[in-house]
């Protein structure tokens, strides 16, 4: 499976599929985690530069709707790029329940699982994330392809300034009690 995207896109593309679906992926895994209150987060979540992504909502659905507001409203979509706008935002949606569903059953099934199962559960979800992907980065390809190159330079300055925030947040250690990143 390999992608193949023109060198100035990307970076955008890169930092959009990392971090839209992640970041409803990452949440939804820790909105799971009161059904198992004693329980730490799993590590993968845990440690996800994207998990600390300040987004509201408590489900998976409000937390990308919230995203697809921010992401309208940062990159200045006009009435002329609505349609591929929206095309991009049911994507987001579908991968977000998708990968809502997926990471729901994951956590239903912890408590059985032994260390292999776990890898194995852990690869379906990769999986699907790069399924995923590889459905988002057409999507925004070509709302970005309508955008006039002043816009272009505003969505690569967003989604840049998006990833360097969580390389940022990366660097921080985790706290234990909640898994909550914290600066040092």
């Amino acid at each position: 499976m390999k992608i193949t995207l023109p060198n100035r896109l990307a970076p955008t593309a890169v930092a959009a599929l990392l971090f839209l679906p992640a970041a409803a992926l990452a949440q939804s895994s820790q909105a799971t985690a009161p059904a198992l209150p004693q329980e730490a987060p799993p590590p993968a979540a845990a440690s996800s530069p994207i998990a600390g992504h300040p987004v509201s909502g408590t489900t998976a659905a409000e937390r990308v709707e919230h995203r697809i507001g921010e992401l309208h409203a940062q990159l200045r979509i006009t009435p002329a790029e609505q349609q591929q706008w929206d095309q991009f935002a049911a994507v987001m949606r579908e991968n977000a329940r998708d990968m809502d569903q997926a990471f729901m059953q994951r956590a239903q099934q912890f408590q059985s699982m032994n260390a292999v199962e776990n890898m194995e559960s852990y690869e379906q979800i990769a999986e699907a994330h790069a399924r995923h992907l590889q459905k988002l980065v057409p999507a925004f390809q070509n709302l970005y392809n309508t955008m006039p190159d002043q816009q272009k330079q505003l969505a690569d300055e967003v989604f840049r300034a998006n990833a360097e925030r969580r390389a940022q947040d990366a660097r921080q250690p985790i706290t234990a009690a909640k898994g909550k990143r914290h600066p040092s």
